[in-house]
């Protein structure tokens, strides 16, 4: 009776493993590496940093006139910075954005490469960087450092290479002239044993991001099988000899024996968090407004009336200026540093002061009257189980309970940072806790978090390793 089942469970077992072996081992130790050095990404401290304070002279229409020349509908939010060749509008859609210079409202996509590389040297001096060797590479679609889907409104790239000490190369968008990313050659050198082999990211597949994620969702799922069955296969396996515990198995097998089964609740854990990584809405919700939600929250703006352009007296260290709808009002924030801004009304004209951030009652109001009746709206702790940080480092989160749905607002932009619902809550601990061990107690003591994980996953390489091996002779015997 016990046979037959257990035969099907080797057999799957055997020729799931024998594959994904290698897979294994490359998962463990490319987890080590990415929990260290992280994909490149361009942060909030870097982008304001490399931006240049405003020629206000320059800016000659206001964002009504702005919004008018795009033909934009459904604009939700305006930015305003100064670029290498003058101050430019970032007018953004739920599907789109434009950019158009302050100046006289023309087209401001950047079109060569002599452009290009004047904004990415601009930067890269304001940012403490050494321009003088910069030189372009190449506009390209993709590459492997710029996959990411959220860099797809921006597309083509060019690249700037420094040619600096650090290797360092800027990522410049075609369509707004921003820089979206930078790296650095150490960066690209221990992720392409990190993430790019964790994520099976190569710019061949993860540039077609259907084809990567489907192919990605059945790796991982076989993953998750071959462990499964592995596991179940152990357990059957042992026997019991003279009140002790023995495998029946010699050398390697032995070996992968009892490293498995020491292993087995972080390898399930591990491997079945990873995969869940892949769901993008699959199984559990993704916590992204719907459109309609979105659209109830941001109200209907009066962009006709914002006619002011940018005021002489404006601060001489504003970095950025930018106009978002929130419960159909618009608000302007002034940002003057990475952890310093201003916040004020200014359609309907308000007499209020301006002041760094929203205030819970006022998210409250706004939340309520766009979704429902909420029970409560309170800043999040920084060490609440569902925290998220706002990009302006001291600004609260707010979050507003609306009967079994959370709303996570950013307290600096008003940006819904995410909608909770009890799926969503739920994926938060099957994926985030068990698979990059963010529990609060941890996150707290970040060396003994990073310890847990090394020694973890080096056990997990070891125990892969082991599984190497006898897949190795195995496949010999058979072509024998």
């Amino acid at each position: 009776m016990v046979v037959r089942p257990l035969r099907v469970l080797v057999l799957i077992h055997r020729w799931l493993s024998i594959p994904l072996c290698l897979l294994f081992v490359m998962w463990f130790a490319s987890g080590i590496v990415m929990h260290f050095v992280p994909f490149p990404a361009l942060t909030e401290a870097e982008r304001l940093g490399g931006l240049s304070v405003f020629d206000v002279s320059k800016v000659r229409h206001s964002p009504a006139e702005a919004i008018a020349a795009s033909t934009l509908k459904g604009v939700t939010r305006v930015r305003l910075w100064q670029r290498s060749d003058g101050p430019v509008y970032l007018l953004s859609t739920a599907s789109g954005m434009k950019a158009l210079h302050a100046d006289d409202l023309r087209a401001a996509d950047i079109g060569s490469e002599q452009v290009a590389l004047a904004i990415g040297s601009e930067h890269a001096r304001l940012r403490g960087l050494n321009p003088a060797a910069a030189t372009f590479v190449e506009l390209a679609e993709y590459d492997q450092w710029t996959v990411p889907n959220g860099l797809d409104g921006h597309r083509p790239l060019y690249r700037i290479a420094l040619n600096d000490v650090a290797g360092t190369e800027l990522y410049v968008s075609s369509r707004t002239g921003e820089i979206v990313r930078d790296t650095t050659r150490s960066e690209r050198a221990w992720n392409y044993v990190g993430s790019v082999a964790h994520w099976i990211y190569p710019t061949a597949l993860r540039k077609d991001w259907m084809t990567w994620n489907v192919t990605v969702w059945w790796l991982s799922l076989a993953a998750v099988i071959a462990a499964l069955s592995g596991l179940m296969v152990g357990l059957f396996r042992l026997r019991r000899v003279r009140d002790r515990i023995v495998s029946p198995f010699r050398k390697w097998h032995a070996w992968h024996h009892w490293l498995g089964l020491a292993c087995a609740a972080f390898v399930m854990t591990w491997i079945v968090s990873g995969w869940l990584s892949m769901d993008h809405g699959r199984l559990f919700s993704t916590g992204v407004l719907t459109r309609s939600e979105a659209d109830r929250i941001a109200g209907t703006p009066a962009w006709v009336e914002l006619t002011a352009t940018v005021p002489a007296s404006l601060s001489p260290t504003t970095r950025e200026i930018e106009w978002f709808t929130f419960g159909g009002r618009i608000h302007q924030r002034n940002r003057t540093g990475v952890d310093a801004q201003q916040l004020s009304v200014v359609v309907p004209a308000s007499t209020a002061l301006a002041s760094p951030f929203l205030q819970a009652d006022q998210i409250n109001v706004v939340i309520s009257h766009a979704v429902g009746s909420c029970s409560s709206t309170s800043a999040v702790a920084p060490d609440d189980h569902y925290f998220l940080a706002s990009e302006v480092a001291p600004a609260p989160v707010y979050r507003s309970i609306c009967g079994d749905v959370w709303y996570q607002i950013d307290g600096a932009s008003c940006a819904n940072l995410e909608k909770l619902d009890a799926q969503r809550r739920t994926y938060r601990w099957l994926y985030r806790a068990l698979h990059t061990f963010d529990f609060p107690a941890l996150m707290a003591r970040p060396s003994l978090r990073s310890a847990i994980i090394v020694v973890l996953c080096a056990f997990g390489a070891a125990f892969s390793i082991t599984g190497i091996v006898i897949a190795w002779r195995r496949l010999r015997l058979e072509f024998r």
